[in-house]
């Protein structure tokens, strides 16, 4: 919902400037230049900055793929950046991979040999 309303403000800025540099002021290359420009600060600071924390905070959505061939076994919140906890049969190791905001410092960590979806003890 907190995603819609980013977007709709960033559009009634757009909206806003276009009647006012282009239909007011008649100059619509001014205007054209200003929409793109706020335009593409909108889009840089949402993905940049706001994505995350509207999932976390705020009830946005987000989606995020299990890579094919891996198992899903968890995700949790560090800060405001989230940590998918996949498990790869074939090479039998648990990836921890972080999703930071906008995607740019993204950690990985291997635990070799972690073998979770097999049951743990003996007897029968």
């Amino acid at each position: 919902m907190i995603t819609y309303v980013y977007w709709i403000a960033v559009l009634a800025v757009v909206g806003s400037v276009l009647f006012a540099i282009g239909v007011k002021g008649e100059n619509w290359k001014v205007a054209g230049i200003t929409v793109m420009t706020i335009l593409l600060v909108g889009w840089g600071v949402y993905y940049f900055r706001l994505q995350q924390v509207f999932v976390k905070h705020y009830g946005g959505v987000m989606s995020v793929r299990v890579p094919e061939g891996q198992h899903h076994l968890g995700t949790t919140w560090k800060d405001d950046h989230l940590w998918i906890e996949n498990y790869d049969p074939e090479s039998n190791t648990c990836i921890f991979s972080e999703y930071s905001k906008g995607n740019l410092l993204q950690g990985k960590v291997l635990i070799k040999d972690c073998n979770p979806l097999m049951p743990q003890g003996g007897g029968q």
